[in-house]
């Protein structure tokens, strides 16, 4: 995929520290890492009423939802009012149990394939025409994807994840 000039840069995941290192907050561990990438070494700015944090890096500003997976669309909805996006200028990145772990794909105006945080997310917008990094989470874990997405990353899955990671680090970072 050619890169784009997203405005925002949105990373799905769950908040608290019961979360950290599960399948389902991949989206926000690939964001802190471009985030990262981009120079940033402080927290987040969270801002009192608003459902996200964030940090802004010249024409970039990476968002991380303070809302559950399931209420990602009314982050994603007022984080684009507050920066004056539009569906096209944002990039959400999100875990996806349909890839195998170590792969990703990038594309726009795809439906939820029934990730919760994404169906939240064009409800809320009324559209699907936001681009997408999906990254696969499909691993050593089989079944469906609510039976393993929120239990910690096995050190097999972890190693492919990371290796996704560092590419996306290098083809998504400027």
């Amino acid at each position: 995929m050619e890169k784009q000039n997203w405005k925002l840069i949105i990373g799905l995941g769950n908040p608290g520290s019961k979360y950290k290192d599960t399948y389902h907050n991949i989206g926000a561990e690939a964001l802190a890492r471009l985030a990262g990438k981009e120079g940033f070494k402080k927290p987040f700015s969270i801002w009192r009423g608003k459902p996200f944090e964030y940090a802004a890096c010249g024409e970039k500003t990476f968002i991380r939802p303070t809302v559950f997976m399931n209420e990602s669309g009314k982050a994603v909805a007022a984080a684009m009012k507050h920066f004056g996006a539009s569906p096209e200028e944002i990039l959400v990145i999100h875990d996806d149990s349909d890839i195998d772990a170590g792969n990703y794909k990038a594309d726009i105006g795809r439906g939820s394939a029934g990730h919760n945080g994404v169906k939240s997310i064009i409800e809320h917008l009324g559209t699907e025409n936001f681009w997408r990094l999906r990254i696969g989470v499909r691993g050593e874990k089989k079944g469906k994807a609510g039976d393993f997405v929120l239990k910690k990353i096995s050190p097999a899955d972890r190693d492919l994840l990371n290796k996704a990671l560092s590419e996306i680090e290098i083809h998504y970072s400027e």
